[in-house]
């Protein structure tokens, strides 16, 4: 890491870049932990494989990443030791279960938890490096609003935010949501309502998030905020035993009605 910038110097804030020829690119976050976010992640990568889609989902939960704990892997290599020119991008690049390809962070590394100019612009050169060599990056992004996770939203030319019918994890969806149409001017915001209960809960939730994004962000003249429901998870055992058993479900429990959301989550992307 660069030993030339004071850590007590302010960060600007990110910006939204314009996209660059290559990988669809879909920033997958949550206003909360807790929610299945890469979970979903990972089965969604698994899905698109699935269509011939070629994929590589890249942790960019930097410092607190989880995503080799779903997956089973033990990594000799990550996205700290390409930082830190250890390891090439090539050697860091994985194949995981599922058909796809991962790209890990290192677990605790606490020089990550903020968004210095030394590893946003690593970052950044990274997302260029990756993005001509396939069809989808999935960025694992951490949840919250901190500088690091908006940082990496702003990097995606899509967004997906996780959410379950929980209270507070309604109410941290709406503050992610209400940051990224304020801050990055997004105007376009898919959302996944995971453990819904009941078929039909999906779409009251994103109706009522709706509402309330349109009385406190308003659209600018000439322009429309839309939060748009792209997936609906029943709450399923499935899922539960794939979790513990650190197992896709996918592929353990391609049938189960958890999987057919994601693989529907897959087809609306695709289509």
């Amino acid at each position: 890491m660069s030993t030339t910038h004071d850590p007590a110097a302010p960060t600007p804030p990110p910006v939204a870049r314009p996209a660059r020829a290559g990988a669809r690119t879909l920033a997958i976050t949550s206003g909360k932990g807790g929610v299945g976010k890469t979970f979903v992640t990972a089965n969604l990568a698994a899905a698109l494989a699935a269509r011939g889609q070629k994929v590589l989902v890249l942790d960019a939960d930097l410092g607190l990443a989880n995503l080799d704990v779903v997956l089973n892997l033990h990594p000799k290599l990550t996205l700290h030791d390409v930082f830190t020119e250890k390891a090439t991008l090539d050697q860091a690049i994985l194949p995981a279960p599922g058909g796809f390809s991962v790209l890990l962070a290192g677990s605790g590394m606490v020089e990550y938890s903020r968004l210095t100019p030394d590893v946003r612009d690593k970052l950044l050169h990274i997302i260029d490096m990756v993005k001509p060599r396939f069809d989808w990056v999935l960025l694992d992004t951490g949840a919250g609003i901190s500088d690091v996770v908006l940082f990496a939203v702003s990097l995606a030319t899509d967004v997906l935010v996780v959410a379950t019918p929980e209270p507070t994890s309604l109410t941290d969806a709406y503050a992610t949501i209400k940051v990224l149409a304020t801050q990055q001017q997004r105007r376009h915001v898919g959302l996944v309502v995971n453990q819904a209960n009941r078929v039909g809960e999906g779409k009251l939730i994103c109706s009522q998030l709706q509402q309330v994004l349109m009385r406190f962000v308003g659209p600018t003249p000439g322009q429309t905020f839309r939060l748009e429901l792209w997936g609906e998870i029943k709450a399923d055992l499935a899922v539960r035993q794939a979790v513990l058993k650190r197992q896709l479900m996918l592929e353990n429990y391609p049938g189960c009605d958890a999987a057919q959301a994601i693989k529907a989550l897959a087809n609306k992307l695709i289509g």
